[in-house]
């Protein structure tokens, strides 16, 4: 299976930048992980949100292939903690044939179509984050996740 963090957008701040290229490297060694920034939407002037939306939805469309298992880091989503995320991932493990595509929208959200082909939503927080901390967050949860499942020592109770 292959687990795939989708985000609109590319990280513009170098410490973000290197925070998520740490947690990428070391993410290979429990699975085939990729991380992709798609190109953020040309805003133009007098453009609505819904058609700001509508632009990335029709790029993030194409990672929600069939087969794919795609769930929304979002604000509306059901929160958990860590454990509770690495229990619930390891059941997707098993439950999914192909891939896992986790996906992080731009500023405005994500357009219905989204939402609509989606499989669940999770919450990383309570807290709103800037959509590009977001994706450090992310990434980080999801390989705490897979030293929790594996009981190593990176996630102290």
């Amino acid at each position: 299976m292959i687990i795939r963090l989708v985000c609109i957008g590319k990280t513009t701040q170098p410490y973000l930048k290197e925070g998520i290229s740490q947690y990428v490297k070391r993410l290979v060694h429990y699975a085939r992980f990729e991380y992709l920034e798609l190109t953020d939407v040309k805003v133009s002037k007098g453009m609505s949100e819904e058609e700001v939306k509508g632009r990335e939805s029709a790029e993030l469309m194409k990672y929600c292939r069939d087969g794919s298992y795609v769930i929304l880091f979002d604000e509306g989503g059901k929160a958990m903690g860590s454990i509770a995320f690495a229990k619930h991932l390891e059941k997707r493990f098993h439950a999914v044939p192909k891939e896992m595509v986790f996906m992080i929208g731009g500023p405005y959200g994500f357009h219905e179509q989204i939402y609509a082909r989606a499989d669940e939503k999770i919450a990383l927080s309570a807290m709103t984050f800037s959509h590009q901390m977001v994706r450090l967050i992310a990434v980080e949860q999801i390989y705490r996740a897979m030293t929790i499942l594996r009981n190593e020592p990176y996630h102290h109770v």
